[in-house]
């Protein structure tokens, strides 16, 4: 007897008409009350961000120099080691990174 093994089994068959049933007669909230619901939610209290937070003070950055033994790939502008010079062309350095 040949059995055909893309069908589906007869208890996840009746599973699925159910839930399926299920999902049709359940009750949907009202779009506009969703929208009204979300729309509470844009009054934030206080200036609090979510997942985030206001800092009062100064951003401190330190400045380090380019080396003597680093220069600067003209095609991406970051500042390689001389090692990873692949290319010059008059002024201009290029990585290998860029050249591959």
């Amino acid at each position: 007897m040949a059995s055909d093994y893309d069908e589906l089994r007869p208890d996840v068959k009746e599973s699925q008409e159910d839930s399926l049933e299920a999902v049709k007669s359940a009750n949907a909230p009202d779009p506009r009350s969703v929208v009204r619901d979300l729309d509470g939610d844009e009054n934030l209290d206080g200036g609090d961000l979510p997942g985030g937070e206001f800092v009062d003070g100064e951003l401190i950055v330190h400045f380090v120099p380019q080396g003597d033994d680093e220069f600067v790939c003209q095609s991406c502008y970051l500042v390689r080691h001389r090692s990873q010079i692949a290319r010059l062309a008059g002024d201009a350095a290029y990585c290998t990174d860029c050249e591959a």
